[in-house]
């Protein structure tokens, strides 16, 4: 997901099937279906597809990602501590949520697992570089969440709620209901 500096919001997916998936519970204005790749390292991230390249440089863990880091994995990514931990993430981060409905009728739920500084940033967006490394001021505007302004990677498991679904992938954590 990008969004431009003029506010236009491009979802880059490698297929159909996953940016129609995506599409339908975020906002974009335009979808683009080409090839990626990640590859991870200690130290970063490096992502690239026809339209996008970025290299992003990690420093440690932040504060809350210790903090983060404290709760077990399995408690962490349920929907239940996903909606007690909500009425902290508005408050201690600014435009963040880790509960609310996105389109399609679909409820989600985010369950941070870690949250590393990001310390460098260097990539390309079409063709034209992005710029220098800052705060994220305004807020992204894809969904009823953003990031916060400080510049990081967050591991994050999204749970999905769809109307209508049958159960997929693993119920242990906490929510009855269904989803993906």
């Amino acid at each position: 997901m990008v969004e431009t500096a003029a506010g236009h919001r491009v979802l880059v997916a490698p297929s159909r099937e996953l940016a129609d998936f995506i599409a339908a519970t975020y906002t974009f204005d335009e979808v683009r279906v080409e090839p990626t790749a990640l590859v991870a390292s200690a130290g970063g991230r490096r992502f690239t597809s026809a339209s996008l390249d970025l290299a992003i440089g990690l420093g440690r863990p932040t504060a809350l990602g210790r903090l983060v880091g404290l709760v077990p994995r399995r408690v962490a990514t349920a929907p239940a501590w996903c909606a007690v931990t909500d009425p902290v993430a508005r408050v201690v981060l600014r435009g963040v949520r880790t509960r609310g409905t996105a389109g399609g009728g679909r409820r989600e739920w985010y369950g941070a697992t870690g949250v590393r500084a990001v310390t460098r940033l260097d990539g390309s967006f079409d063709g034209a570089p992005l710029g220098e490394l800052r705060p994220v001021d305004p807020p992204c505007r894809f969904g009823f969440s953003s990031t916060p302004p400080r510049p990081s990677l967050t591991a994050v498991v999204t749970t999905i709620d769809l109307p209508g679904a049958r159960a997929v992938g693993s119920q242990d954590a906490g929510d009855p209901g269904d989803r993906a």
